[in-house]
């Protein structure tokens, strides 16, 4: 039996990453993600891997690249305004087809905000938040366990798809403590990936150079470098989209959460259930690709849906896209570093739930 470790999230994601390989981190100090920064600190050093603590957000991001570029498994963490420091190497990394983790332990917003937990960034993270037509494959965790494993699962996906991953969690799964069973990681991370043929590890031997770049001048080579990126991402949509199921087989309100979010939904579930109350909910682990196709299928079936964030409303637009009008859809949010009451759940979702149960509104759209 594997021995399981009290740590805290940002370790453990620490801990994902040198399990997976991790041969360079370069990161700058905030809050609330410092515990991984530390944890790099002390453990790269010990395995003769490299640790850098940049001069700047900006610094480190770019240190990826240049590591990223020489074949290198690489990663980053920041928290949200340092996030936004590194779009523009992000959007660098994604034209020049460049593996590289990224980690954002997501704080309150906008501006400097605040350092309590947040998930404002998802527009950010799943939209692409530098320039340009780029995507990024996002992946949500919801426990201390899950940071481990989707930090590890991460590094398979950037190098399977030659692109960057994030890893979106928060301040509160950051640094709240449980048990991790550390592994040998799930099977598809450990399968076979293709050479990096692309590295710059240098021409001797007299093989023809390579070039890595996100710069195309001339006429129309940047639209058919975009055309070639849309149809890898494509292709990630068709076979990537992942997403966890509660009590959903015969839920008649699904509430739709993830990461903090998600671990209150669980328990407001739990409480509608055990007073036999046909309450679900759906759990997105990719963001993006979102897995769309869950969502209207449950569309088909339940009466309505209550998407719940630590936000103003970001990930419920994503959820009415996929719902396409076929039932309501009811949001409720609290932003700033404020965090969902499991007891406001319930009582939302209960009430979506008696509404429907009389007939309600009769209103098969949006609810607010």
């Amino acid at each position: 039996m594997q021995k399981r470790v009290l740590i805290t999230g940002n370790e453990a994601c620490g801990a994902g990453a040198i399990a997976a390989g991790c041969d360079c981190y370069f990161g700058y100090p905030i809050t609330p993600q410092n515990e991984l920064t530390a944890y790099m600190s002390r453990h790269m050093p010990e395995q003769g891997r490299v640790f850098v603590q940049a001069e700047s957000e900006v610094s480190a991001i770019n240190m990826v690249y240049g590591a990223s570029a020489a074949g290198r498994r690489v990663m980053t963490s920041s928290s949200s305004p340092g996030i936004s420091l590194k779009q523009e190497g992000i959007s660098y990394l994604a034209g020049s087809e460049l593996p590289a983790v990224i980690i954002n332990v997501q704080r309150g917003g906008p501006g400097l905000g605040n350092i309590e937990p947040s998930q404002a960034d998802y527009f950010q993270a799943v939209k692409g938040g530098g320039h340009g037509d780029y995507r990024m494959i996002v992946l949500a965790p919801s426990s201390v366990q899950e940071m481990y494993d989707f930090t590890r699962r991460a590094f398979y996906l950037a190098d399977r798809y030659r692109m960057p991953v994030m890893v979106l969690s928060d301040g509160r799964l950051g640094q709240m403590m449980e048990p991790l069973r550390p592994g040998k990681g799930s099977k598809s991370s450990a399968a076979k990936l293709p050479p990096k043929d692309w590295a710059l590890t240098g021409a001797s031997g007299g093989r023809p150079k390579r070039v890595v770049k996100s710069f195309f001048p001339a006429d129309g080579t940047l639209e058919r470098h975009n055309l070639e990126l849309e149809k890898k991402y494509n292709l990630i949509r068709r076979t990537q989209s992942r997403a966890g199921e509660y009590f959903c087989e015969d839920a008649e309100v699904v509430l739709a959460a993830y990461g903090t979010a998600a671990r209150l939904c669980r328990e407001a579930v739990r409480r509608a259930r055990a007073k036999g109350l046909p309450l679900g909910l759906l759990r997105p682990v990719t963001l993006w690709p979102f897995p769309a196709a869950r969502v209207k299928k449950l569309a088909a079936r339940a009466r309505a849906f209550l998407v719940v964030e630590m936000s103003s409303g970001q990930m419920v637009e994503d959820v009415r896209l996929a719902v396409e009008g076929r039932v309501p859809v009811a949001f409720y949010g609290r932003s700033g570093g404020g965090v969902p009451e499991i007891g406001e759940i319930y009582r939302r979702a209960h009430r979506l739930l008696r509404e429907k149960a009389q007939g309600g509104s009769q209103d098969r759209g949006t609810v607010s």
